[in-house]
């Protein structure tokens, strides 16, 4: 999931004696949320996709960022689940599903009949997951435990795959991208749910960001094609994929 854009106000709070120390040793309490990469920064800075930075995910430490009282407004995530019209007992799969901000909301939809699938690279993650799954009395998530380069996707099983904000983080897209292929059902869709690229006003750092013109370049040659663009969310989009044919390497 994304990171907060911008790290403010970050303040260092030390003894007014001078105390020698290890560096690193200091600890910043951070007035707003921000996160921790999970690889270093060399590696971090050094991994690209087609010219694009490939973001670091988000950690887990940074996870109240997942649950702010204003995604509700900005993300709108009952509309969004509206205009996918998911059917009672589809199976879907919340791909980097964090504190399970959309899985939960996947759950009802699906109803007692279907399955979410909550996948996470981050064990601390699903931990929080389990958690409010328990505090709901919700029985039809099954958290997974992935890898960068293992999505832990059962073939031929998946109606819909959902990414929010999770795309642009993955270490691995074609490897990932093909898996999530393998195992959507032959009418079943990619969701992806990115900030828009193309806007400067957004204030989130651009590789937390994708263009439109990108996303079709990366995804459409690993054998999708675009169903539909969804426009209505204040700084995001929604786009909609459906699998091709017969694919060269599926």
């Amino acid at each position: 999931m994304i990171p907060f854009p911008i790290m403010k106000h970050c303040r260092c709070f030390l003894p007014r004696l001078f105390v020698p120390c290890v560096v690193g040793a200091v600890l910043c309490v951070c007035l707003e949320v921000f996160t921790l990469p999970l690889a270093s920064a060399e590696e971090v800075t050094s991994k690209t996709y087609k010219g694009r930075v490939i973001a670091p995910p988000m950690s887990y430490q940074g996870a109240d960022w997942l649950e702010r009282t204003e995604r509700e407004s900005t993300q709108q995530p009952e509309r969004v689940l509206d205009e996918l019209a998911i059917k009672p007992g589809s199976t879907v799969a919340d791909i980097g599903a964090g504190t399970g901000y959309f899985s939960l909301r996947l759950a009802q939809r699906v109803g007692p009949q279907g399955r979410v699938l909550a996948t996470d690279i981050q064990p601390q993650m699903l931990a929080m997951l389990s958690d409010k799954m328990r505090a709901a009395n919700i029985a039809n998530i099954e958290p997974l435990l992935c890898t960068p380069t293992d999505a832990k996707l059962p073939e031929n099983t998946l109606d819909l795959a959902l990414m929010v904000d999770v795309y642009h983080e993955l270490a691995y897209p074609e490897e990932t991208l093909g898996q999530i292929r393998r195992a959507l059902k032959p009418d079943g869709r990619l969701v992806l749910i990115e900030y828009r690229g193309e806007d400067p006003n957004i204030p989130i750092k651009p590789e937390h960001k994708t263009t439109l013109v990108q996303l079709r370049s990366e995804i459409e040659p690993l054998g999708f094609h675009v169903k539909d663009v969804l426009e209505f969310l204040p700084e995001q989009r929604i786009v909609i994929f459906l699998k091709d044919g017969e694919h060269v390497g599926q």
